[in-house]
This record gives C-alpha cells, structure tokens and sequence, in this order.
C-alpha cells in the first residue's frame, strides 16, 4: 500500500492510497465551510453520550450525478473533494462532522456538556461512482482494509481518541445521501455504548476460561455447518444463530484478531473474499442493490493487547420489504429488547443457495 497526505485548502487532511505506485502531488480544491461545531451532553439515565450537531442538517443530499462530491475532479471551476489525479482509495476529514478535533466551547447545560471532540472521515472506495463495495475487484477490497488498519493506527494515536469504528450505510432505506461508493470513520472519545457491552461480556468470559467468547462461538457454527456462507482458511462468513434481523451477517477472521492492525496479508486476502462473497449474495438473492449499514467492530485504541475481543464485520439490513426484512418499533426502539420475524437458519439457507463467482 502506498500513501500521500496532503492538506486541503480549508485545512482539512486528505488521504491517497495506491495499491502499486504511490498517488502523485496534485492542486487541491473543494467545498468549505460546513463545520458548525458539535457538543456532548451526558445522559444520566442510559449512562451515556449523546452528540449534538445541528450543522449536519445542510450537508449535501443525493445530489445529481454531475454535482457528485466524491467524484474525481475534472472542471478546475468546481473542484469535488478529491483530485482527478491518480489514486484508488481517498480518506478525508468529513466536511459535516459530528466530532472533530477543533469542536470548541460547549455551552453549559443542567447535565455534564462537553465538546464534541472526535474524528469523522470519509473514505471513498474507489473513482467510479457505478461501483460497489462488494462489486470491487478483491485486490481493491483488501486495500480498504489495508487503509481501515491505517487510519485505525494513526487515529488510535490521538490520546483524546478511545475507539475507531469503520462502517458503511448502504442505500437510500437507510438514509444514505450520496450513492458514491463510500463509507465513514468515527473515532470516539469513548468506548461506544454497544461495543462496551460486547467488550464486558468478552472481558468477563476470557477471565473464567482464557478464550475469546466470539472464537468460541464462531468454532461451534463451524462445527453445526448450517449457517456458515463462507468458509476459507482465515475467515468465515455466516448468519450468527442469535441473528436479530433477517439476513444478518457477521465477517471474521478464523484466528485471533483484536482488531484491523492484526491482520496479516493472508487473513486480509481472505477476509476479503469472504466480505465479497456475502455482499455478492446478498444483491444476487435480491435482485438489485442491498440495503445494509455494515458495522466494523474492534479492540479499544488504548495500547493494550485485549486478546478477549475479536475483530467482525457485522451487516444489518434493517428495513422492511414485503416478508423479508424488519422495521424497528416499539420493544426493539423503546425496551432494547429484539423480536425476530424469521429464523437465522431459514434466511441462511436462502444465501447459502446464492452461487457467486468472485473473480
């Protein structure tokens, strides 16, 4: 992999990744002057964080295709946020974020308030907005994980950051607002509510039995065979028995793998295949474009070894369409507790009978 970093002219930073050759020097350009601020207040009843950020109400939303942020830029009259030159992947400083470095004074309120410090950044897949992250070539899939491990290091260096979650909303029925094959970064202040249950419990679990709690669970749907939707040397893609939406996926290595930075080049070859195979089936059952957020859980960036915690790639498509998929209402959204319409074994059997070529 290689890379250049370069300073946009507002003074946000841009990433260019290569996979053969390095991205050349090039004139930058680009849209300014949507960062508004942000603020944390405390919630003292859930015992967490909620972010305020009322600037990101005007970013840009589904534009038409010859107004495309993310495309390369080709009128130096209107730059777009990355450069025509050379390059396959391109990391940027969201121009709407909701946590920045920068997220100054935070208004006083009746609970603890604090700034919204943190990191947003968005992270184009590849220079062709007709593409998708599971129609990519697999070489350009394992450089975006390449570039996640990247970007996990040098975030995870900031002593204000605790966290650093990759992940990618998919489609309009999930509120996306650019089709532009992309995904984001968030690097939190904190530990997430959701990833800091799933860290308790696996902290809990490794200290009586000195395992990682998802290795343990991932050898025994190895083992039952009936889930599993792709099975290679180092990674594994299946529908988890305790799936709580209909088609949920999880992808993940086969061996030890706190987070992206333990990846090596041929558990990222195979994580890689198994991330295409599962969005391959997933358009391939449906007959069209998937909806999905895709979540990419890791260890804390704290400096500590956490062999508890496994690296996944979790997939939730979220939305209803006519006996498939599921809305959330009033005891998922309001008492936290899932009801699941289908059977995890049924809606496995459904993409394990997908076939998909990866190549």
């Amino acid at each position: 992999m290689f890379k250049r970093s370069l300073v946009k002219p507002d003074g946000r930073l841009l990433h260019l990744y290569g996979r053969t050759s390095p991205p050349p020097e090039c004139d930058l350009g680009g849209p300014s002057g949507g960062y508004g601020g942000s603020h944390m207040r405390w919630h003292p009843l859930r015992a967490e964080w909620v972010v305020y950020a009322t600037h990101r109400q005007t970013r840009t939303f589904l534009p038409p295709p010859e107004y495309n942020p993310l495309l390369p830029s080709s009128d130096p009259n209107q730059p777009t946020e990355v450069p025509g030159s050379a390059w396959d992947v391109a990391v940027f400083d969201n121009l709407y974020p909701s946590l920045s470095a920068d997220a100054g004074a935070s208004p006083p309120q009746i609970v603890d308030t604090v700034p919204g410090v943190g990191a947003c950044e968005v992270v184009v897949f590849s220079r062709d907005p007709g593409q998708s992250l599971g129609t990519l070539p697999l070489a350009q899939i394992e450089l975006i994980l390449d570039v996640w491990a990247d970007r996990t290091a040098d975030l995870g260096r900031r002593a204000e950051l605790a966290y650093v979650f990759p992940f990618e909303n998919r489609g309009v029925e999930v509120g996306v607002t650019l089709h532009h094959p992309h995904g984001q970064i968030y690097a939190y202040p904190f530990v997430p509510p959701l990833p800091a249950r799933v860290l308790a419990q696996e902290e809990r679990y490794h200290a009586l039995h000195g395992r990682a709690l998802a290795l343990e669970l991932l050898e025994a749907e190895l083992a039952a065979d009936e889930r599993v939707l792709y099975r290679g040397p180092r990674a594994v893609a299946l529908v988890p028995v305790c799936a709580r939406y209909a088609y949920e996926v999880w992808v993940t290595p086969r061996v030890p793998c706190p987070s992206l930075l333990a990846l090596d080049t041929e558990i990222r070859a195979d994580l890689a295949r198994a991330l295409k195979t599962t969005l391959l089936k997933y358009d391939g059952l449906w007959g069209r474009p998937f909806p999905y957020v895709m979540a990419c859980y890791q260890a804390p960036s704290d400096g500590e070894l956490h062999p508890e915690t496994q690296l996944r790639i979790e997939f939730y498509p979220p939305y209803r369409m006519p006996g498939r998929l599921k809305y959330l209402a009033g005891t998922e959204l309001g008492a936290g507790v899932f009801t699941a319409e289908t059977l995890p074994e049924l809606k496995a059997a459904e993409l394990r009978a997908v076939e998909v070529e990866l190549e």
